[in-house]
């Protein structure tokens, strides 16, 4: 036989769901307030760390004053920024000026550089040697009577030759130098270096054929040729012989003519209006051949 109650008060279980629902909505509340309140004190440190900075950069005296070392607080955020930009902009201004003495300092070497050199040139072109030189040829008209002068020279010196070409064409020229009655005048005291070559030429007599007999090796008379190459001075009233090449030659009878080069050259210290001149023992024997028979003289120092 079952007996059930009837009476109007909630249960036991139920009694126990309402009190379970109730812990879990306040401990749901509980969490949710709580992350709310973190939440907020987060945000406001974040504004309050990002003020702080912004207040390091905002200040003028930030990258102007100097830290004293005696308030260095290290463990402050804004002065370890400070720090770390002073450092960087002290060195880029020390890469800045590093550059910039660099520069100034080839600039300066390179100025000092041209300006040595541009003195070095000016000194050379003073002490430059002024071209003074002259190369004679044979005169075209060598035949003329007045070519060689008809008289022998005093002091043994053969006849002097008065005329050379001085065209400055392609084969003589004459800079510097005054040629006057085939003398060459020296402009300036110095030393230089005196040249001549001399072409003679042996002719048979005009109606005389050369010996056709082939056993015959007579020959004819020696000739002698000298050449001189002399000088007058201011000081001196006869000519001063300064070289002479010399040679003798026989020539067959049955050549019907001889041909012979006399070439000598030399240094001398010539004063100011010296006159050099090139003169030949035997006038007969001179071919005055353009090309073989010249005379010149140039200034070494």
């Amino acid at each position: 036989m079952m007996f059930s109650s009837s009476g109007g008060g909630p249960s036991a279980g139920q009694t126990c769901s309402l009190v379970l629902i109730f812990a879990v909505l306040l401990q749901s509340i509980c969490v949710a307030i709580t992350f709310l309140y973190f939440t907020n004190e987060l945000q406001q440190l974040r504004a309050t760390y990002s003020e702080s900075n912004l207040a390091c950069f905002s200040r003028e005296d930030v990258l102007l004053q100097d830290m004293d070392a005696d308030n260095i607080d290290e463990s402050d955020p804004c002065w370890q920024v400070k720090w770390q930009l002073s450092r960087l902009i002290k060195k880029i201004v020390a890469k800045h000026r590093l550059e910039d003495a660099i520069s100034g300092a080839a600039s300066s070497a390179t100025g000092h550089t041209s300006q040595v050199s541009t003195a070095t040139e000016r000194e050379a072109s003073k002490n430059a040697v002024p071209r003074v030189a002259a190369h004679l040829t044979a005169n075209q008209n060598w035949r003329h009577p007045e070519t060689i002068q008809s008289l022998p020279l005093r002091n043994n010196l053969g006849y002097k030759i008065n005329t050379w070409e001085a065209s400055r064409d392609s084969s003589s020229f004459l800079y510097n130098l005054r040629l006057n009655n085939g003398e060459l005048v020296i402009p300036q005291t110095g030393i230089y270096y005196i040249y001549s070559q001399t072409y003679f030429r042996f002719r048979e007599p005009e109606g005389v054929e050369p010996d056709a007999d082939p056993d015959s090796d007579s020959v004819r008379n020696p000739k002698q040729m000298v050449q001189f190459i002399s000088k007058y001075t201011d000081y001196y009233p006869d000519p001063i012989l300064m070289m002479k090449s010399a040679r003798t030659s026989c020539w067959s009878k049955k050549a019907g003519y001889g041909l012979y080069s006399i070439y000598q050259g030399g240094l001398f210290q010539l004063n100011v209006n010296d006159r050099i001149f090139v003169s030949i023992s035997n006038k007969d024997l001179v071919d005055m051949d353009k090309p073989a028979s010249f005379f010149g003289a140039f200034l070494v120092s």
